[in-house]
């Protein structure tokens, strides 16, 4: 067994784990793996181990790793995880099946432009600031219903529940405030918004926190370093022009 498979096993013991201390089985928690930085090679044996659902930051990246694993049958399921520019559209429809940073509605209409002229339709996040940080992208829990009534004016938009980073910090008590801030929104939004029971997922969550999140209710927690180790520096061979380490 790979190291990849060994601790994707761990991370799914304690996916598992922290589902049933909420109350839910197992598979009420779906586990997106990041690759973000992590060659097409490490993926697939991620892959090999069984896991399906993969999420990646960058457009580029996503684009020339899902093409590199093209040869797969059937193919992985890709989310898009990270800020997507409206110019970025086209590529990353090339490529993803669920797009969960939807923050803003020139990028639901450019969205929807596209997948109109595709014939096709997609499943989206909302993205929500819950830590209130400047630097990040999402709107603010009180955005939140408004823009929801405005979704319904996209029909090739799926809007399936409400994604979020929470605080990155050690506290927490902090970082479970995220994420009940979250739940809040999430049951509300199920009551009130025109979408109503559609909109059940929770995508929060990541390599240190996911467990907690679990234990808050989250239906879709995001974890890569817990599985591939410390990010490095991409290669340029699968990804151009990626130059900068994150």
């Amino acid at each position: 067994m790979s190291d990849v498979a060994t601790a994707l096993n761990i991370v799914r013991g304690k996916i598992s784990d922290a589902a049933q201390r909420s109350g839910r089985p197992a598979d009420a928690v779906r586990l997106v793996l990041v690759t973000k930085t992590v060659s097409p090679e490490r993926v697939r044996q991620a892959i090999t181990a069984g896991q399906r659902d993969l999420g990646e930051n960058k457009v580029q990246e996503g684009q020339g790793k899902a093409g590199a694993l093209a040869d797969l049958d059937p193919p992985p399921r890709w989310s898009m995880i990270g800020h997507l520019q409206t110019n970025k559209v086209k590529d990353v429809l090339s490529f993803a099946d669920e797009v969960q940073s939807l923050d803003r509605l020139s990028l639901a209409t450019a969205l929807d432009r596209r997948l109109q002229q595709l014939g096709r339709s997609l499943d989206v996040l909302v993205q929500v600031n819950s830590s209130g940080e400047a630097s990040k992208y999402g709107l603010t829990a009180q955005e939140v219903p408004a823009f929801l009534k405005e979704l319904t004016a996209f029909p090739s938009l799926r809007p399936k529940g409400f994604m979020t980073l929470a605080t990155f910090t050690a506290d927490e008590a902090e970082v479970r405030r995220c994420f009940r801030l979250m739940r809040d929104i999430r049951d509300h939004a199920l009551q009130d918004a025109p979408q109503g029971e559609a909109l059940a997922d929770l995508s929060m969550g990541m390599s240190g926190d996911y467990e907690w999140a679990i234990e808050e209710g989250a239906t879709i927690v995001r974890v890569g370093q817990a599985v591939f180790g410390p990010r490095a520096v991409p290669d340029a061979h699968y990804w151009p022009g990626e130059t900068t380490t994150r």
